[in-house]
């Protein structure tokens, strides 16, 4: 019996120093601490306040600092897209954050992948709720900067295809009639639709015909509910020269497809004019 009560205890005291250990190991464990890319790319941001280099607020409809504001996602795979308040598209490419945290550096992008600027900001604070930043708009003054305050929101980026449509070039290959015929992109019907077409995060968009020369250029929208897609096109002088409003039937990544009705008065006429992704830089 005593060799059988001795068993117990020293399988008992077993038990409890592996419980002792497995709980000491447990208190050693450190969570590990997100990245500054990680806790950049892990909400939405709106910018929600400015100060200039004395500390003083600045109205964010001010032109020193309007235009670093609206709402912003930066994503896991590197990429960017910064929306005004309204919701429209106003830029969109590559970021990165150093190491340490310390510097913010994005390249806004063409619909062809050819840079437009690259920004490099200093950061001034950076954690779950809060990321400002400090930019320098003289670069012969480096005295002269602003502070952009932006914090954590929960807004839903757009999902109406503007940024689809502005991630690369379209070209023309295709069209239909409305029996679903396909129509020669050299019949009159169509030809005035055919081309490569640009359209840029900023809100413009250049249209160029399958031998590179400029058709038109002047600025885009898409719907809110992402159904209908229009331009408006602008002469050299920023004069109107037409507006044009069409049906959206397809726009995902690899394809852009609209309706265009050319008489209004007889909507039962119209053709479907098929655009694919191309990698055709912009001449």
């Amino acid at each position: 019996m005593n060799t059988l009560k001795k068993f117990y205890y020293l399988i008992t005291a077993v038990l409890m120093l592996s419980a002792f250990v497995s709980c000491s190991d447990n208190d050693d464990i450190v969570p590990e601490q997100p990245t500054p890319s990680q806790i950049l790319s892990s909400t939405p941001w709106e910018t929600t306040g400015a100060k200039d280099k004395n500390g003083n607020p600045v109205a964010l409809t001010d032109a020193s600092v309007a235009g670093f504001v609206g709402f912003a996602y930066f994503k896991a795979d590197g990429s960017f897209a910064i929306y005004n308040l309204n919701d429209a598209l106003r830029s969109r490419g590559t970021w990165a954050v150093d190491a340490e945290g310390k510097t913010r550096t994005i390249t806004a992008l063409n619909p062809d992948g050819t840079s437009i600027f690259s920004r490099v900001v200093d950061i001034l604070v950076l954690n779950g709720n809060e990321f400002t930043y400090r930019i320098h708009t003289n670069p012969n003054d480096p005295s002269v900067y602003y502070d952009i305050i932006h914090t954590k929101t929960a807004h839903a980026e757009p999902a109406n295809g503007q940024l689809i449509l502005a991630s690369t070039p379209w070209e023309t290959t295709g069209a239909k009639d409305k029996n679903g015929n396909p129509v020669a992109l050299t019949d009159a019907s169509v030809a005035g639709f055919v081309g490569y077409s640009y359209f840029k995060a900023n809100g413009t968009f250049t249209i160029y015909g399958l031998n590179n020369v400029l058709r038109s250029q002047g600025t885009w929208s898409i719907s809110p509910d992402g159904k209908k897609r229009t331009i408006t096109a602008l002469d050299a002088n920023g004069n109107v020269l037409f507006t044009r409003v069409v049906d959206i039937l397809t726009l995902n990544s690899s394809e852009f497809t609209y309706r265009i009705i050319p008489d209004a008065g007889n909507p039962s006429v119209y053709y479907d004019i098929i655009h694919t992704k191309v990698a055709h830089q912009e001449p």
